[in-house]
């Protein structure tokens, strides 16, 4: 439990720290969208795949969020990543999940419902 804790404050470290390599106006657009996806997604009230799918629901938990802040960090420069660290360790903030991102969570999540039933109905008709 005590592990489980500690993974979680260090992740939250590394999502601040991502926000302030973003913030670092020598970071190339490329990275700074992927970032922001990523800071998005981690802040966002409404997961992509719904906590109450049995096993599914936890994916984006276990396996996205991971993989999205894996490639955001790939394509940080390595200086720009530490002093974005250093920033996150001595000026902790609280980033808050923000409203607008969720509801941009919801339309993306209708928007997959709809290729989704779309498909299925062309597959069966």
């Amino acid at each position: 439990m005590i592990n489980l804790k500690l993974k979680a404050k260090e992740l939250k470290k590394e999502i601040l720290a991502l926000y302030f390599a973003y913030r670092d106006p020598e970071l190339n657009l490329l990275p700074k969208l992927i970032i922001i996806f990523t800071v998005a997604y981690a802040l966002s009230p409404i997961d992509l795949i719904p906590d109450f799918i049995p096993v599914l629901g936890y994916l984006d938990d276990l396996i996205i969020l991971p993989l999205l802040i894996s490639l955001s960090l790939k394509l940080i420069p390595a200086e720009i990543m530490e002093s974005s660290r250093a920033k996150a360790e001595n000026n902790y903030q609280r980033l808050k999940p923000n409203k607008i991102v969720g509801a941009v969570f919801i339309f993306i999540w209708i928007l997959i419902m709809i290729v989704i039933i779309k498909a299925l109905i062309n597959l069966f008709i």
